[in-house]
């Protein structure tokens, strides 16, 4: 089917599928005085080991955690936890995320640290395996709490964003970024900056080789490679992208 997914000031179409049927939940936090809203899908078996990885996913600007669901990371990857969060109203009422510390009183760097909380008290959570993921504007939240909390996460799979002005990673995190080299919304060559970034941040920049059709894996087999998977598309969210993923982030546990 085809559903719509919001991006900034705009609205882009990308093939999907059903939500895999498994366990979820609507769940809603009081932060700040401000009630919070996410969708959670967990694992239909108990998780064994050190419990189950999460996954934190934020949609594009103008866009809802119900539609977002429909890239079907819990498809992807049933073992994990997988909330898709809802953002609050910014420009023109449209839902969306902060992009810089400061920004709307960090409502959603708390909204992140309660949510944790909640889900760590509610579920077995691998400690280990806590990922962040986001098209667009969730993409940029998703570099921002790179910057922010990257004791938290072991990886980070941000898609079409790129780095706010003020954001500036410092701590070596596995990172694939998946963009779009003919996006005229987030400019490719703002893509490319933020990408580029991650490689210095990394330590990277001297190895690199290819993976596959518009991959390229800079660092391979340390502990912080930075993968970037391009397509000749625009502001879009590939078919595929959700298992590329999710292939990505198992690869990757928070030392």
């Amino acid at each position: 089917m085809m559903k719509r997914f919001g991006s900034i000031g705009v609205l882009m179409m990308v093939s999907v599928s059903t939500p895999s049927l498994a366990a979820w939940e609507e769940v809603s936090w009081d932060v700040d005085g401000q009630k919070r809203a996410a969708i959670v899908y967990a694992p239909a078996a108990k998780p064994t080991g050190s419990g189950s990885p999460l996954v934190m996913a934020f949609h594009g600007f103008g866009d809802d955690a119900q539609n977002f669901q429909y890239v079907d990371l819990h498809g992807a990857w049933p073992e994990a936890v997988v909330v898709y969060f809802r953002g609050l109203p910014r420009r023109a009422g449209l839902l969306g995320w902060q992009v810089e510390r400061g920004q709307n009183g960090d409502r959603d760097l708390k909204l992140v640290d309660v949510a944790l909380a909640w889900l760590r008290k509610q579920y077995r959570i691998d400690d280990s395996r806590v990922y962040a993921t986001g098209f667009s504007n969730g993409a940029m939240l998703t570099y921002l709490l790179w910057a922010e909390r990257p004791q938290v996460f072991a990886a980070f799979a941000p898609v079409a964003g790129r780095l706010g002005p003020s954001v500036h990673p410092a701590e070596r995190r596995p990172l694939l970024h998946i963009g779009g080299t003919r996006d005229a919304t987030v400019t490719f060559g703002d893509q490319k900056a933020a990408f580029e970034a991650a490689i210095r941040v990394n330590g990277v920049s001297n190895q690199s080789r290819d993976c596959g059709d518009g991959c390229t894996i800079h660092g391979a087999g340390t502990r912080a490679p930075v993968m970037v998977s391009l397509h000749d598309g625009a502001h879009t969210y590939p078919r595929g992208t959700s298992e590329r993923i999710v292939t990505f982030l198992r690869a990757h546990v928070r030392r």
